[in-house]
């Protein structure tokens, strides 16, 4: 076995915290992951995992090294990637992340338009919150993330298209709405607009109860049933909001102004330069620094 797959064995383990997860998603034995684990411990020369129960939890150095080994495996992909892309832009691969409320509302209509253009073009896309997104960028494993801020600024990452997006609190049409009193609907974990909303209710001068549900979809549809209210794009509200069946609310502090942003590494493979590209030839999206 190559350390290359010996890596991407142990980036599994680490991802999934189990041999056995590690082995499903890699599509082999557990006991292939687990030789594999500790054959590269070996060449690395000190201990990545260690016994937990009965299973296996990553040591402080497995940690650190796990890092490392993502990235690497990012890169190699990126490379090849980068290799066919430069020999041949319009039949290469581009690795495209997007935060759930930009998978949801920006792509498909952009996908469209890029995959009419641009037939050969093979576009991978992962949805996540935007905790994970960010990091998956960084190392490497995809090309391009569609989502809200960046993080600060890093010689690893840049922007290379905008685009207007604004926060509004909604709700359900009818009754009286007290922001301090009202059941506030939270997003999952590691939501950019959930971090967003935080900030909002901070500034409110008493905790108003909230409700977790998880996902952009499951905030929206109850507080159209009047379960709450929440802090959504926009965007990806308006034919709700035109239809009535949603209202926005009046909260201190918003709307918000959370542009979207298309972020890429500097050295971007010429097929990921088609799709930046593309974005800039669409309505409503524009260059860094322009209006």
């Amino acid at each position: 076995m190559t350390t290359t797959a010996r890596m991407r064995a142990f980036v599994a383990l680490a991802e999934d915290g189990s041999v056995r997860g590690a082995a499903g998603r890699l599509v082999v034995t557990e006991s292939t992951v687990s030789a594999a684990v500790r054959a590269l411990a070996e060449e690395v020369g000190v201990a990545l995992v260690e016994r937990d129960g009965r299973g296996v939890k990553l040591t402080p150095a497995g940690r650190r090294y796990a890092t490392y080994a993502r990235r690497v495996l990012g890169l190699l992909e990126e490379g090849a990637a980068a290799a066919r892309g430069e020999a041949d832009p319009e039949h290469g691969r581009v690795r495209l992340a997007a935060v759930t409320t930009a998978g949801e509302h920006l792509l498909p209509d952009l996908l469209v338009t890029f995959r009419r253009i641009h037939p050969g073009v093979g576009v991978e896309v992962d949805v996540e919150p935007s905790g994970r997104v960010w990091p998956m960028l960084t190392h490497h494993e995809v090309d391009v993330v569609i989502a809200g801020r960046p993080p600060s600024a890093s010689p690893e990452l840049r922007v290379r298209a905008v685009r207007d997006n604004s926060l509004t609190v909604v709700g359900a049409p009818g009754g009286t709405f007290d922001p301090a009193t009202a059941t506030w609907l939270l997003r999952e974990s590691g939501s950019g607009i959930r971090t967003t909303l935080a900030t909002v209710l901070d500034a409110l001068p008493v905790a108003p109860p909230q409700l977790v549900l998880g996902s952009h979809a499951a905030t929206v549809a109850a507080a159209r049933a009047g379960l709450g209210v929440t802090l959504v794009s926009r965007e990806a509200v308006r034919r709700l909001l035109a239809d009535g069946d949603l209202v926005e609310l009046p909260v201190p502090g918003t709307p918000l102004e959370r542009p979207w942003h298309v972020v890429t590494h500097p050295d971007a493979t010429a097929s990921t330069e088609l799709l930046v590209a593309h974005l800039l030839d669409t309505d409503g999206w524009h260059a860094p620094g322009r209006a």
